[in-house]
């Protein structure tokens, strides 16, 4: 800790690491995103091991891109709330894994409370490893 430069005292964090208020809306998202996957993993573990899961803010947009070059994008209207991207070859030449892509503030903004972002960010979860997977949400959920 030092003192600012106008010598009004000292300098620090606003708030301890230790609390929820320290973390980013990031950070909290992140969290709330492995929160949601973890039963999911702990009942298809074997089937996951080569499936990522990450987190943009916004959704990539090229211009001029056409409307049909949507596989494996989950929709609200015409924003895109999350990608599942399958496994393949980079620019390199090395494999890549299959990957689902959670776009933050797509979720935020359609999620009324912090509650209803959980549920909504579990469903979109649901429906991407379902589509991975080639099953029916619904087997996901828990039922066979």
């Amino acid at each position: 800790m030092r003192r600012d430069r106008h010598g009004r005292g000292l300098r620090g964090p606003l708030y301890p690491a230790s609390l929820p208020a320290a973390a980013s809306r990031a950070e909290r998202f992140d969290t709330l995103v492995l929160d949601a996957l973890e039963p999911i993993e702990a009942r298809w573990r074997d089937q996951l091991t080569k499936l990522d899961v990450a987190v943009d803010d916004v959704p990539e947009v090229r211009k001029g891109q056409a409307p049909a070059q949507t596989d494996g994008v989950l929709h609200d209207g015409a924003v895109p709330l999350s990608r599942l991207v399958p496994a393949g070859v980079d620019r390199t030449g090395m494999p890549t894994r299959a990957r689902i892509v959670l776009y933050r503030r797509p979720l935020e903004a359609r999620a009324k409370d912090p509650a209803d972002l959980a549920e909504l960010v579990h469903e979109v979860l649901v429906e991407q490893v379902a589509g991975y997977l080639g099953v029916e949400p619904d087997v996901i959920e828990g039922g066979d």
